[in-house]
């Protein structure tokens, strides 16, 4: 893939709606629907409150517009009806979460450093070089090329980048230290002092 065609791929979708549904459906994994009614969609718009602020008939428009794009997969089986997000969904959907992550600063540091050290193959450059980007967004510093520190618990967020690139632990590790050696340049650059 192309940095172009990536560059692409990596863009937000101009719908809020779409965002909300597609991530909404990400956590939800599956959603079936009594199929007693043809108003199905109406009846899952009932169950998610965020999804009140947008107008019912657009909410509708980006259902039928996601599965048109081949996003979600709607299915029937028996008496009812399952919608789930195809790869392509995921995909997008996964783009979102990736997009709004954000590393939580607590009341009170724990003094442990969180160290990213990521031996991420040339076949994969794409990916190396958007995950390092990725960590500059989150506030990471790099201490080498490869390895970049944070000083709060950023596990969970590590993880879905790691799923989400498609990568492994030999490819991504974190590490937890408590003494990394003189480390008053890194408090002053966080803020720790």
């Amino acid at each position: 893939m192309g940095i172009r065609k990536y560059k692409y791929y990596f863009r937000k979708p101009k719908s809020e709606i779409a965002k909300d549904v597609l991530t909404w459906l990400l956590i939800a994994e599956a959603v079936y629907i009594a199929a007693s009614s043809p108003y199905f969609v109406k009846n899952l718009i009932e169950n998610y409150k965020k999804w009140k602020r947008y107008p019912k008939k657009k909410i509708y428009d980006t259902f039928y517009s996601l599965r048109k794009q081949g996003c979600l997969k709607i299915e029937r089986k028996g008496p009812q009806i399952y919608i789930s997000l195809t790869e392509k969904g995921k995909k997008k959907a996964g783009m979102f979460q990736i997009d709004s992550l954000k590393i939580k600063r607590p009341k009170k540091w724990d003094k442990k450093w969180r160290i990213v050290i990521f031996d991420i193959s040339e076949l994969k450059k794409i990916h190396r070089e958007a995950f390092r980007g990725k960590l500059k967004e989150l506030g990471f510093h790099p201490l080498q090329k490869s390895v970049w520190i944070h000083p709060f618990d950023c596990q969970a967020e590590i993880e879905l980048l790691r799923e989400f690139f498609g990568l492994s632990e030999k490819d991504i590790r974190l590490i937890v230290a408590e003494d990394i050696g003189d480390d008053r340049k890194l408090r002053r650059i966080f803020n720790l002092d």
